[in-house]
């Protein structure tokens, strides 16, 4: 009888022990979910340049960013929106990577030398205007290779 009661003693203090490790899990997960969304951070800034080329290599340059979730450049406003986990990356991260592609954001100057490997129709005005508001007709070259 006693070798009774204590087996079912033991089985019911293993089954309340794993419940207990369960419960802890769940709430682990959460935490976790909910501290990713608070992480991100969206900013925009000036980026020069002129066609849809530039477009496809400052956006590439800004996405090879660790961290970089999306970022979109506007050809005509020359403004890049970029979101980004802020626990993983900076802004001027970001702003360097954009940079050694060749092109000039508001915070760096873009690599002499990637600029001097850009394509012509890329080859922008070292002090056109960035960040702008309005809107302005450009060059899309998208379309074609160089």
């Amino acid at each position: 009888m006693k070798k009774v009661i204590l087996s079912v003693a033991v089985i019911i203090a293993m089954g309340l022990t794993s419940c207990k490790n369960e419960t802890k899990k769940v709430e682990d997960t959460t935490t976790t979910e909910v501290s990713k969304e608070i992480t991100m951070t969206d900013l925009s800034f000036g980026v020069r340049g002129n066609c849809g080329m530039c477009k496809n290599t400052i956006e590439k340059a800004a996405n090879s960013v660790e961290g970089v979730t999306s970022a979109n450049w506007a050809v005509d406003k020359k403004k890049i929106d970029v979101s980004f986990d802020y626990t993983k990356t900076d802004a001027m991260a970001i702003h360097k990577a954009i940079a050694a592609s060749g092109y000039d954001t508001e915070q760096v100057a873009g690599s002499e030398e990637a600029y001097n490997d850009l394509p012509g129709c890329c080859k922008y005005d070292h002090e056109m205007a960035m960040n702008q508001t309005g809107e302005t007709k450009s060059d899309d070259h998208s379309n074609h290779d160089h």
